[in-house]
């Protein structure tokens, strides 16, 4: 009987002692599985981010349309207190958004410094009067001295750009009231100051019938606010920033040009066409007959077909977006675009609007 305790003693004992020694095993090896686990899920993690990244680059970039290889272009605007600068901020941000093109818009001097930064290869699209890229074109006014300039073609032709002639002196009402008055006409040999003059020689004055001033769109409507000057010559499209801004603070008045004398102005300068700036501009009391010219992009020859077409693309697939970000956008139409005959269109600009029907030179 002792014996056979004994016996049953020790299995016992020899049961507890396995019991025992597999739990310990067990608790030690489990910690390890998720521990090996965590080790691992950060670079599975990366992997799924990286992936998820690559897919997203390529769906938006599938999503772009135009032409295929665009590069990075400079977009010479104007003053930072005109049109050309906060639409051509706008067409530029969505050009670069849906096409292979990144488009930058840069301030500038305004018409003829932009002709002149893409003849010396500064940047490669550049905004400009209709009337100054006909004289650049054809060497004269502004560029009689230096030569005609044959390096460039057009893009489009995007909005009027009108002649406002503005005053805080509700006694100017006709350009012939400004005989003997104190008159910015633009910074000198600018596009602004051929259009003062022509407008001038319109009621048979000159520059020595008044008594000029040379200053940009900014410093003209700082100058009226500051009672320096009686009236301002300012060519861009209406509303623009820096006589918005003045309207804000001062009530302002815009001069009427009457049909006799724009029909004399055209006649003598077939650039020019009648155009009527609302009273909504600028809160004046009334609608204001003047002449306007066009703006119009243009772009070194040397550009690729690919970056005009995208210009083009970016620009008037995606009219609703522009407008909505921009007044100017409402302006927008394939038909005015396609309406520059001074000078010939880039064959990236004639690809695009042959595919949609319509022929340019």
């Amino acid at each position: 009987m002792k014996k056979r305790m004994m016996a049953l003693a020790m299995a016992a004992a020899m049961v507890l002692g396995a019991c025992g020694g597999s739990q310990p095993a067990a608790t030690t090896a489990a910690p390890a599985a998720p521990a090996a686990t965590e080790a691992a899920k950060p670079e599975e993690t990366k992997a799924e981010e990286t992936k998820a990244e690559e897919t997203k680059a390529e769906a938006a970039a599938s999503e772009k349309g135009g032409m295929e290889g665009g590069t990075a272009l400079n977009f010479t605007t104007g003053g930072d207190q005109g049109t050309y600068y906060g639409f051509g901020g706008v067409l530029a941000g969505k050009v670069s958004e849906t096409t292979s093109t990144t488009v930058t818009a840069i301030t500038s001097g305004g018409s003829a410094a932009n002709i002149e930064a893409l003849d010396a290869g500064d940047a490669q699209l550049g905004f400009v009067q209709s009337d100054v890229m006909a004289y650049a074109h054809d060497g004269i006014r502004l560029f009689e001295e230096t030569g005609a300039v044959d390096t460039f073609s057009t893009v489009a032709a995007l909005y009027m750009e009108q002649v406002q002639i503005v005053t805080l002196d509700e006694n100017i009402k006709s350009v012939a009231d400004l005989k003997g008055k104190n008159v910015s006409i633009g910074a000198a040999g600018s596009g602004v100051y051929f259009n003062a003059i022509d407008c001038l020689a319109a009621y048979d004055l000159t520059e020595d019938d008044i008594k000029p001033t040379y200053q940009s769109f900014g410093d003209s409507t700082e100058a009226l606010q500051d009672g320096k000057i009686d009236a301002a010559f300012v060519v861009a499209g209406a509303p623009t920033t820096a006589v918005t801004s003045l309207a804000a603070t001062k009530p302002v008045y815009l001069v009427s040009i009457d049909d006799e004398h724009i029909e004399k102005l055209i006649a003598a300068s077939p650039y020019y066409s009648k155009n009527v700036i609302s009273k909504d501009a600028y809160n004046t009391p009334e609608d204001v007959q003047t002449v306007a010219v066009g703006a119009v992009v243009i772009a070194n020859n040397d550009v690729s077909e690919a970056d005009v077409y995208n210009f083009l693309y970016g620009v008037f697939e995606h009219v609703d977006e522009i407008t909505a970000a921009h007044a100017k956008g409402a302006e927008l139409n394939l038909d005015f675009a396609a309406s520059v005959t001074s000078v010939p269109y880039h064959p990236g600009a004639k690809k695009y609007f042959e595919e949609k029907g319509i022929t340019v030179q």
